[in-house]
């Protein structure tokens, strides 16, 4: 299974008429934030492939038809429907958790909250987003012996391809969740790539943490 992950910034290479002959082997697409809407919409019409992505800190165009209002469910469900279907089958999963072909994914959007702005979040709501991911994660591990696949984040995990200032600091919280439910790939963006040198992959425990700035292809082998 090949997975096209995409973050932070248009790719000419992507953005481009010759996509799809570029790209025809990937199976899925995973969009981890700070792209516009548009964006994955291009993709997705050119390949033909389920998408699914999450919110980073910028570029939030269409989040309010996507977050959740519990005041008023009936009209959000409609607006949903309406924007699903104008985002070419773009799929949100922010504190979501989806079975794509045979490969369990979860997202966890957003950054570290450091001026009170759209999707930021302190340590200890974030954790508490995972709490409420929980009980499906245990289904998973009873019906297809494991929990998770691949977790989609904005933000990095503490200490892991983050940077000092608060706004790049990566969540602590991202750490535990790895040790306890030993996703394949915990795949990030918000942290920009500007040395070709600079590392992507980062192994911890059973996890590759994957910087996908711009872009990059992933291999998954699927467990049905």
């Amino acid at each position: 299974m090949k997975l096209l992950c995409v973050a932070d910034e248009k790719d000419p290479l992507i953005y481009s008429n010759k996509l799809k002959e570029r790209f025809h082997e990937i199976d899925i697409v995973l969009g981890c934030g700070d792209l516009s809407i548009d964006y994955y919409e291009f993709i997705v019409s050119m390949l033909n492939k389920p998408l699914l992505f999450v919110y980073g800190n910028h570029n939030f165009r269409g989040f309010q038809h996507f977050k959740k209002d519990t005041d008023n469910l009936f009209t959000d469900f409609i607006d949903l429907l309406k924007f699903e279907k104008s985002s070419y089958g773009s799929i949100y999963v922010d504190g979501k958790i989806k079975n794509e072909k045979g490969i369990i994914i979860a997202g966890l959007g957003g950054s570290m909250r450091y001026n009170k702005g759209e999707n930021q979040h302190t340590e200890f709501g974030m954790l508490l987003r995972i709490i409420k991911l929980i009980p499906h994660l245990v289904w998973n591990r009873i019906f297809y012996k494991r929990y998770i696949d691949i977790l989609i984040t904005h933000a990095p995990p503490r200490g892991i391809h983050d940077e000092k200032d608060l706004c790049h600091r990566g969540f602590k919280v991202f750490l535990l969740f790895m040790k306890i439910f030993k996703p394949k790939y915990l795949i990030h963006g918000h942290v920009h790539i500007y040395d070709r040198n600079q590392k992507r992959i980062t192994r911890y425990f059973d996890t590759d943490v994957v910087n996908a700035y711009g872009y990059i292809i992933l291999n998954l082998e699927v467990n049905k």
